[in-house]
Order: structure tokens, then sequence, then C-alpha cells
């Protein structure tokens, strides 16, 4: 992911690195990828599918 501008949660806390990192700086998608695994498989969504995702976790959809 050239480009790519990765950052943590500012409230991932010092949990030991397990968290995901999000990088939202590339045109038309935002990619997240396991912290622990960064050479690995990146999830990959539009803005507005990232949006959504992120709005329905905080309303707790996932549950």
């Amino acid at each position: 992911m050239t480009g790519a501008r990765w950052h943590t949660s500012t409230r991932s806390g010092t949990n030991g690195g397990d968290c995901v990192e999000v990088a939202d700086n590339l045109p038309d998608l935002v990619a997240v990828r396991d912290s622990k695994d960064r050479p690995g498989p990146t999830l990959r969504f539009a803005p507005d599918g990232w949006r959504a995702f992120v709005a329905a976790t905080a309303t707790g959809q996932f549950r």
C-alpha cells in the first residue's frame, strides 16, 4: 500500500499492540490491518462504507 499513513485509535491505550491500524489518507480508499501482522492482508473499504461501519459499531449494532 504505497503512500498509506497508518495510525491506531487514541483509545487503543497500552494493550500490547493488539489493535487495528487504519490508513485513511488514500484517495477513494480506507485500509485496515492488524497491528500484529503489518505485512499481512488488509481490508479495504470505500470511504462511505467505512463511515457506515464505524457508525454501526459506535451504536452497538454488532454486539
